[in-house]
Formats: structure tokens, sequence, C-alpha cells
């Protein structure tokens, strides 16, 4: 799991929990406190119609008529009462009144008989001279018929002579409390989503540098060509600045061994036919003889000398990791000047050159490291043209890239060689000669398309004889 995945599961986890911990107090908190601010008026409601039977009391017998023709009144009005998202219409607070057995005397609401004793909840503790309320659902399949009761003594001389119980449905009060309730939550919800999201791209951001230096640092693993990528923050530049200073540090240690070991070898058989060359012309040697050693000797040194300056070239292309010359390069010219250069060569083998070049074929780069690249391919596909043998160069584009195709009519690659011909020091018998080359001009050609953002590849040409070598590389944007 990514670090960007711990983090943002982690946050997620404990988010979630206290949001919704939250959430639920906060509802239960909610309902409670709407209860509350019904109760409390109810509760003065009940006192001052308590006071007007009780004024209305002859010798400790009620006489509820007064307060119950009020209340048949007030049911029949048409109210027009907007309080915020509910529109009351009507009248539905509801009273009963008892004497002291508990002994109905009047019910509003119908629910009780005249005569009938109640033993509810909010009677009997309201006739023992306690609080009395209590919460009744009329139907058990309706969860909003619920019915707040609160009782109020009716008192004469301090003595309680019966009990009044305000009663108020809780129909409205509910659909405000549920209504709230799932604010709260979908609110919660939302909160929390957007705090994901916002946890998420702050992770990404966090984590972005360490996932460029992570990319950065496996390419150099694989051998890629990788530029040291900017980084934001001071510590991330440190990081960053040590881990390049540590490839160099490493790149450089190998770098030293692997040529070291290498070059020696590449040297042996050349030192070796010269010395044995040189033993040998010390002696007395027939003229003939002596000129074919002394002939041996300068194409060794040559051999010699080849090696040596293309192991310039690739030590200093290898040490770069930019392009130091950036410029807009046509290479369609740029395989003109690379032919020009081989054309002795390709004439003393009778090898000809067919263009089929689009003509803007321009990139971003060096020319003078792109025409050594693309020398050194016509180089191989003249080495392995049999006499007489044509060389086909095609460039155009494709998906935004320039890409030079140089193909030959050799023998091709054998499969055992696939995978290595663009290694350091590896290279294919001539098929004239038998001899081999230095092995360093495919190498050559892979670091010049790599800083360059491309890539190179050789393979055998489909259906036919020989191989085809293709340069690919970025092109400059309204060229392609």
């Amino acid at each position: 799991m990514s670090l960007t995945a711990r983090f943002l599961l982690g946050f997620a986890v404990v988010a979630t929990l206290g949001l919704f911990l939250l959430s639920s107090q906060l509802i239960h908190r909610v309902e409670r406190q709407y209860f509350e601010a019904i109760e409390e008026p109810m509760v003065d409601v009940a006192n001052i119609l308590a006071e007007v039977i009780g004024g209305d009391a002859d010798n400790g017998v009620l006489k509820p008529q007064a307060v119950e023709k009020a209340v048949r009144a007030a049911q029949q009005r048409q109210l027009k009462a907007q309080i915020y998202n509910l529109s009351k219409t009507s009248v539905d607070m509801q009273i009963y009144v008892t004497d002291a057995q508990g002994r109905v005397l009047f019910d509003s609401a119908g629910l009780e008989q005249p005569g009938t004793i109640s033993n509810h909840r909010d009677v009997r503790l309201t006739l023992m001279g306690e609080y009395g309320a209590r919460s009744s659902r009329i139907s058990e399949y309706d969860p909003l018929s619920i019915v707040m009761y609160v009782g109020a003594p009716i008192l004469q001389e301090g003595r309680i002579i019966g009990m009044l119980s305000v009663a108020k449905p809780q129909r409205g009060v509910l659909a405000f409390v549920w209504e709230t309730e799932r604010w709260l939550k979908w609110s919660v919800i939302t909160t929390v989503v957007l705090m994901l999201l916002g946890i998420y791209l702050a992770a990404r951001w966090a984590t972005r540098p360490l996932e460029v230096l992570t990319r950065h640092a496996l390419a150099v693993s694989r051998g890629e060509r990788s530029t040291s990528p900017r980084m934001p923050g001071q510590q991330m530049k440190t990081l960053a600045k040590a881990l390049e200073d540590m490839r160099d540090a490493l790149e450089g240690r190998e770098y030293v061994e692997h040529y070291v070991q290498s070059l020696t070898h590449e040297l042996k058989s050349p030192v070796a036919a010269i010395l044995g060359a040189g033993e040998i012309l010390q002696g007395d040697v027939p003229e003939p003889k002596r000129a074919r050693f002394l002939q041996n000797i300068r194409t060794e040194a040559g051999r010699l000398r080849d090696l040596l300056e293309r192991l310039l070239h690739l030590a200093a292309i290898e040490k770069q990791k930019k392009l130091e010359t950036n410029e807009p390069v046509n290479l369609a010219t740029v395989l003109d000047r690379a032919w020009d250069h081989l054309a002795l060569v390709a004439l003393a083998k009778e090898v000809r050159l067919e263009r089929d070049m689009t003509a803007a074929l321009v990139v971003q780069g060096d020319s003078w490291l792109l025409e050594l690249a693309v020398g050194n391919l016509l180089q191989n596909a003249i080495d392995f043209s049999p006499k007489g043998g044509v060389i086909t160069a095609r460039g155009y584009h494709f998906d935004g890239k320039v890409v030079i195709e140089i193909e030959d009519s050799g023998p091709g690659i054998p499969d055992y060689a696939s995978t290595r011909v663009f290694e350091r020091f590896y290279s294919l018998p001539r098929p004239d000669s038998g001899k081999k080359s230095t092995g360093l001009g495919l190498c050559f050609v892979k670091e010049v398309a790599q800083l360059h953002g491309g890539s190179a590849e050789l393979s055998n040409r489909e259906g036919v004889q020989g191989a085809k070598a293709m340069l690919i590389l970025r092109a400059i944007r309204g060229f392609s």
C-alpha cells in the first residue's frame, strides 16, 4: 500500500468515527432540546389554566365549563401562522381535567370519557403533588402519533382539588426533529467526503515529490538516462541533491571499473598483433612478408585509434546529463551531411543510398551529436551491406515523434545477438571480412537518442533480408 493510501485510510477512519460520534451526540441533543422547548411553555399554560379553573371552583367542586368553552372556540379558529417551514392552520393543543380522585371531568380530545378514572402518570404524579408529565402514542402503528402531556395541580386554599393536563401532539415537532436529523446526517456525510477529498489532494501534493524521486531512482537503477528532478522545499531539494551526488559517485566508480575491464579486453588483440608483427620484423623477413606485416601494424594501429576516438566520444556523451547545445535541427540535412562523410567508403563498396524523407523533420537538439549518431547507423549499414547493395533511409512523423529508418540488405541480426546489439564493445563480424568493429557505434547512438529524450531500435526487416535501424526523437510542436 502506498504512502498516500496509508495516510488517507488512517485519516478517513479517524475522521469518520469522530464525526459520526459527534453527529450522534448532536442528534440526541437536538431532539432533547426540541422537546425541552415544547415542554417548558406547556408547563406555563397548564398552571395558568389550572388557576383559572381553581378560581371558579365552589367548595372544592370544579367547574371546567369556562375552559371547555374557550378550548372549543379556539379549536374552531382558522389560523394562518407560517412558522418557518411549518404552516399552522388550527389549534391542536388539547386539555383534560380530573378531580382529586382522578375522575375525568373534561377531555377536549375525546379520548377519556367523563367519569372514567384516569391512572395515567401525569394524573397520578400531579395529584400526589409532584411534577407530572408523560408522552403517549395514540396509534402503535403511527410513529408520529405521540402526544406530550404536562399536568398542573388545581389548588384551593393550598389544597389539591384536581388537576389539569395540557396535551400537545408532537407530529409537527417530530417532523422538525427528523428534518434536523436528516440535515445533520447529510451534513456529516458531505463533510466527511469533502475532508477525504481534501486530504487526498493534500496527500498527493505532499507525496508527489517522493514519487518523482522514486521514479528517478528506479530509472537510475535500470541504467536509464534520467535528469535530476526539480524539487520543492529545502528538505526535498537536499534529498534530491544527495541522491544525485550518490548516483554520480556510484556511476563514476562503476564507469571506471567497467571501462578499465572492457578497454583492457579490447586492446589485447590489436596490441598483441602489433607486438607479434614487430618481433617478426626484427628478423630477416622477405620484402612481400615485410609489407604484409607492416600493413597489419597500420591496420591494428588504425583500429586502436578508432577505438580511442569512439571511447572519447562515448565517454563525453555519457557524462552529459543534458544537452549543452539545444537548437532546432533538420534531420534530413543531418542525414545528407553524414552520408557525404561516408561517400568514399560507400563508393569503394559500390553501395548506394536511396532517400524517402519528409521535408520538415525538425527536432530540438545538438546537430553535431545527431550527425555522429546518424553516421554510425549509416556506417553500420554499409559494413553489413553486400557489394552493390542498397541502403534505404526514410524519415517521417509518427505520434508526435520524428522517426529515421535506415535499412540495409545484409544478413540481418542473429537471434542470439538481438538483445545485445546496443551493449558497449559488443560487435558482430562483418560478412565480407569476418572482422568486428569497436562495438561502440550503436551504444553511442543509444546514448545520443536518450540524451535527446528519444530512443534507438535495431531489428530485422519483415519479409525480406536485412536489418532496420530506427532513431526516434521528439518533434518540435508546429513541425509535425
